[in-house]
């Protein structure tokens, strides 16, 4: 396809005169064949190059995107640009699915979007495998690298699927990625190195200054700072009540700011949204889940309250300010108190050795004839390991060939009747009526929902998808309403591997490299910090690019104002006779569930991490949890060992 041809739909469909940098090169790429990755700054047009090539393509276009409101953001401007495009998401209704599968199937729609976890969905991968699809986006592509910061083990399973749906096109989106991150992408998706897209990182026209602030000058210092401000801005904090407490606080000194996070209900947050977009709210006081997608191009600031988690996620929140070129300010206000709170979020989610081992003894009980039938939130409670750790090592032990994902399956499928059984029946020709007679034959009906028994009509010789793809047809046609849940995932076990002596401690050892891998990243962004030079420059190399200026005159460190991080007050541990008394409770309880106290347990006790293990004995409620929230997990840890509660841990 010629180059001309390229601009003249940018002009006609999209309204654009120009393609911004990276834009033109990646879309040629993708309609002469050649899968991309394209790596530019937020707010840098990523999506329009899969939204372009979609309509060069002969069939569907299918865009993995890890966040709802990134979907519905991008399906406004596709709709609005006249482009046939829907998303298949939980908000949506039977009869909305319904027609959004139909459209697609008939080819009416371009572009459908999804999350990932939808291809866990086992109606959804037998209705895809039926349509032709030309290419497969994936937005936030980060999240498949296990060194990028939002990593996401569902993610490592799109190259399989990929190959699965025979899809020849892929392309890859992200804004952050570190050299290391950016290879590992491209090789999982056989992406060469030419036909890697980036853009420079550095961005002109914001500002970035870092301040060290004890917390309780914090308050008064945004306030002084937001007294001075006419556009738009988002205050970043770490967790949802201090969002709260800090919008009342902005609210009480006459500061026209509201708190977004993901507690609020869907239509308090779009709510708030909307005020900040159309400028009826200045300031918004977030956790995290605000800004993904957010399409503001004049936000003027952008405060970050607490440390971010990590470099990446501090160069995509600031990359929200300023999209329009114009000048914005970047703040951090700093000090080393969340420190902990950061470190313990990584500790939390390393599952000890122990509780390996205790999943790998569940798999060898529970399979037969070499298949695991599983269900993720119980294999959590049995293990004691958290969920995104515990799909973190379902997709290691698939990477080690131990277990192969097969399919997974609703185990339960019920339906009610729409219109008259013998008028559904009626429908069908003979062979098909036999068959669905066959399906109510075996459906336990209570007063109006009947419960189909799966099970049986496989044993009777009938293969599993069909009765599946039946039970849809019959569903989409609106002659039941059909509702399917306890979603089970069916692995095929090699049973050699699964005995091998020193599994647990290999994928032990991997959870621990990972482990200190997060806390190095932290370590790596309080020293970015405290630099004292130039911020823009080093931030830029941080993401591989070499092109920024080595001064850019724009910041804290070329200011010469150099941040010194520090503790805001002095963390004390509890006296030895109270943790002896707390965790020696903790420990009877324990003893007495059978379950065994090691050190990682007591010392997530105090730190206040939860577990499967937590929540079911109800550690809240005891005396002591919590009690060394502020106070690094090593050094509660060495507490721990050193009081004599010494149970080794791995």
């Amino acid at each position: 396809m010629n180059e001309s041809m390229i601009h003249q739909t940018l002009s006609q469909r999209f309204g654009f005169s120009a393609f911004r940098p990276g834009q033109e090169q990646t879309v040629t790429q993708l309609v002469n064949g050649h899968s991309s990755l394209a790596i530019f700054p937020t707010g840098s047009g990523k999506s329009l190059c899969y939204q372009l090539t979609a309509l060069q393509l002969p069939n569907l276009t299918l865009v993995i995107s890890p966040l709802l409101a990134l979907m519905k953001d991008q399906l406004e401007f596709l709709h609005s640009k006249n482009i046939n495009a829907a998303s298949l998401d939980s908000t949506l209704t039977r009869e909305q699915s319904q027609s959004v599968m139909q459209n697609v199937r008939n080819g009416s729609i371009k572009v459908l979007m999804i999350s990932v976890e939808r291809f866990k969905n086992e109606r959804f991968r037998e209705f895809i495998k039926q349509v032709p699809v030309s290419m497969l986006v994936v937005d936030e592509a980060h999240c498949i690298s296990e060194w990028g910061h939002n990593f996401r083990p569902d993610y490592l399973k799109l190259p399989d699927y990929r190959n699965e749906l025979n899809i020849p096109l892929v392309l890859l989106l992200t804004a952050t990625a570190t050299k290391k991150v950016k290879r590992d992408m491209a090789n999982r998706f056989d992406i060469k190195p030419e036909h890697i897209v980036q853009t420079g990182f550095y961005r002109a026209n914001l500002d970035l200054s870092v301040y060290a602030y004890p917390e309780e000058q914090k308050v008064q210092a945004l306030i002084g700072y937001l007294k001075q401000q006419a556009g738009a801005g988002i205050v970043y904090v770490t967790l949802q009540q201090q969002a709260e407490q800090v919008a009342k606080q902005l609210q009480a000194a006459g500061v026209n700011a509201a708190a977004y996070h993901a507690g609020l209900d869907d239509s308090l947050r779009q709510s708030i949204q909307t005020d900040f977009m159309n400028n009826h709210k200045q300031v918004i006081v977030a956790t995290i889940a605000f800004g993904m997608g957010i399409d503001k191009s004049d936000i003027r600031f952008v405060v970050h309250y607490d440390l971010p988690k990590s470099i990446e996620n501090y160069s995509q929140e600031i990359g929200r300010a300023g999209r329009d070129g114009q000048f914005s300010e970047c703040i951090t206000l700093a000090n080393l108190d969340g420190v902990a709170t950061l470190e313990n979020f990584v500790y939390a989610d390393t599952p000890e050795q122990a509780s390996i081992q205790a999943l790998i003894d569940e798999i060898q009980s529970q399979q037969q004839q070499g298949l695991w039938e599983m269900q993720e939130l119980s294999a959590s409670k049995v293990s004691n390991i958290r969920l995104l750790a515990l799909k973190t090592l379902l997709v290691q032990l698939e990477l080690k060939g131990v277990i192969e994902a097969k399919y997974a399956f609703y185990a339960d499928f019920r339906f009610k009747w729409l219109r008259t059984e013998q008028e559904v029946i009626n429908v069908f020709d003979a062979n098909r009526q036999q068959f669905i007679q066959q399906i109510i034959a075996n459906t336990q009906f209570k007063k109006v929902w009947g419960t189909v028994d799966i099970q049986a009509l496989v044993q009777q010789g009938h293969d599993r998808n069909r009765i599946v793809a039946a039970l849809d047809y019959l569903h989409e046609q609106g002659h039941i309403e059909l509702e399917s849940k306890r979603m089970m995932q069916v692995y095929q076990v090699d049973e050699i591997k699964l005995a091998e002596p020193d599994l647990a401690k290999e994928l032990a050892d991997y959870f621990l490299d990972k482990e200190q891998a997060e806390v190095k990243r932290i370590g790596a962004m309080l020293r970015f910090f405290e630099l004292n030079t130039c911020l823009s420059y080093n931030l830029a190399r941080y993401f591989d690019d070499e092109n920024a200026p080595q001064q850019c005159g724009h910041c804290s460190a070329c200011r010469g104002q150099v941040a010194q991080l520090a503790q805001s007050k002095q963390t004390e541990l509890p006296s030895d006779d109270t943790l002896r008394s707390d965790l020696n409770a903790l420990k009877q309880h324990l003893m007495q569930i059978g379950v065994t106290p090691s050190s990682a347990i007591l010392t997530r006790f105090l730190t206040g991490m939860t577990s499967p293990l937590a929540t079911s004995s109800k550690f809240r409620q005891r005396a002591g949890f919590g009690s060394c929230a502020d106070i690094r997990y090593q050094q509660v840890l060495n507490k721990v060992k050193q009081l004599g509660f010494e149970q080794n841990s791995a």
